[in-house]
C-alpha cells in the first residue's frame, strides 16, 4: 500500500514556515530570529511540529547566513524548554561540553576533568559522536575504562551528588538534536546545532566552557552566553574544538561574567614545540599511563594542567593567569595516581 499524499493547503502555510521565510527572504529582507522567535521555532522542532524539508531548509539557511547570539542563546533556550529535568537539581560547578571529537592528538581534556573532580569540583559532561569518521570521542573513551554513561538526567544528577562526575550523551538529552547533527552526511554541512548544544547546561552550572574549531564563532557564542545569564564562561579555540588548550600555540580566551564581557585575554605559548606531530597510534590506554605518571609527555602534561588553569580562572578560583597556572599544577600534583575518581 502506498503512503497516502501529503495534503498541502496553500491558503493556511504551514506555522513552522514563517521562519524559514524569514531566513530565506533574500539578501535584502532576510534578518536573523529574533530570541523569541529562536526559542520558539526550535522548541516547535523538537515537539515534532515541523516538516522534515522545513528543518532541513531552516538549518542550511542558518548555516549560509551564520548565527546570532540571540538565534544560538535562542535555540538552546527552546531546548531547555524540552528537558525532564528532575525534581531536585544537583549542585555543579563546571558545565563541560565535548561535541568535536580528538584527532591529532588524544582526550587529554579528560584527565584535566578528572583531576578538578579529585579535587573537589563537581562535572557535568554532555556531548555526542561518530558524526565525523576517524575521531576519538569522550564517550568512546569512558566507555573503554569501564566509566558510567548516563541514560537519563536523573541518572546524572545522582552520580554527581555521589561521585561528582556525570556525562550523558546528547541522545539522551534530546534525540531529536542528535537526529539532526546526524544529517550532517546528509546536508554535507554543518549545522547551528552544532554550536547551541555546547550551551544547554542543563543543570545550571554557574561556570560553562566551551571548546570550538572556528575561530569567528567566539563573540557569537560569548554573546549567546550574555543572553542565557551564564555566570562565568569561557570560549577559546581548543585543539580538534574540544575544551583543551594547546601548549605548542598562545591561546585567546574569551570570557563573560554575569553581564560583563566580552573579555579577551591570550593564555601564553607553555612549550616551544611550535607545532606538534600528530599522534600516529592514538593509544587510549596511554591516558592512564599519564595519569599514573608512567607516561610523563610534556605536550600531554601541559596540556591537561593548560586546560585546567583555563577553567580555574574562568570559574574565578584565581584572580590572575599565573595564580590559575599554580593552583593547576597543584592539583595535578596532588591527585590520586592509583585511580580515577570516578568509577572505582
Amino acid at each position: 500500500m502506498k503512503d497516502q499524499a501529503r495534503i498541502v493547503d496553500p491558503m493556511n502555510p504551514h506555522p513552522f514556515s514563517r521562519f524559514v521565510a524569514i531566513l530565506g527572504r533574500g539578501k535584502t529582507k532576510q534578518r536573523h530570529l529574533t530570541l523569541d522567535e529562536s526559542r520558539e521555532s526550535m522548541a516547535m522542532i523538537l515537539r515534532g511540529e515541523a516538516e522534515p524539508e522545513q528543518i532541513g531548509a531552516f538549518l542550511m539557511l542558518l548555516r549560509l547566513k551564520e548565527e546570532a547570539p540571540e538565534e544560538i542563546a535562542g535555540f538552546a533556550m527552546g531546548t531547555r524548554d524540552t528537558f525532564d529535568l528532575p525534581a531536585r537539581l544537583p549542585h555543579v560547578d563546571i558545565d563541560w561540553s565535548s561535541y568535536a571529537g580528538k584527532r591529532v592528538q588524544l582526550p587529554w581534556y579528560l584527565l584535566s576533568v578528572m583531576a578538578l573532580v579529585g579535587a573537589g569540583y563537581k562535572v557535568f559532561m554532555h556531548g555526542t559522536e561518530g558524526h565525523t569518521p576517524g575521531r576519538v570521542y569522550t564517550r568512546d573513551v569512558l566507555e573503554h575504562f569501564g566509566l558510567p554513561v548516563c541514560v537519563s538526567l536523573q541518572e546524572a544528577a545522582d552520580r554527581i551528588e555521589a561521585e561528582g562526575f556525570a556525562y550523558v550523551p546528547l541522545e539522551v538529552l534530546s534525540p531529536k538534536l542528535q537526529e539532526m547533527i546526524n544529517l550532517r552526511p546528509i546536508l554535507g554541512l554543518r549545522s547551528p546545532v552544532h554550536s547551541f548544544t555546547r550551551m544547554l547546561n542543563p543543570f545550571n552550572a554557574p561556570t560553562v566552557m566551551q571548546g570550538i574549531f572556528h575561530r569567528g564563532f567566539m563573540d557569537i557564542h560569548s554573546g549567546a552566553a550574555q543572553l542565557l545569564g551564564i555566570e562565568h564562561a569561557a570560549v577559546f579555540r581548543g585543539d580538534g574544538g574540544e575544551i583543551e588548550r594547546r601548549p605548542n600555540k598562545p591561546t585567546p580566551v574569551w570570557t563573560t561574567h554575569d553581564a560583563a564581557g566580552p573579555h579577551v585575554e591570550e593564555w601564553p605559548q607553555m612549550i616551544d614545540e611550535g607545532h606538534a606531530p600528530p599522534d600516529e597510534e592514538m593509544d587510549v590506554d596511554r591516558l592512564m599511563k599519564v595519569w599514573r605518571g608512567e607516561d610523563d609527555d610534556e605536550y600531554a602534561r601541559e596540556a591537561i594542567i593548560g586546560t585546567m588553569a583555563v577553567t580555574l580562572k574562568t570559574a574565578g578560583k584565581a584572580a590572575t593567569m599565573d595564580e590559575a597556572q599554580a593552583l593547576a599544577t597543584d592539583i595535578w600534583t596532588a591527585r590520586d595516581i592509583s585511580k580515577l575518581p570516578v568509577g572505582a
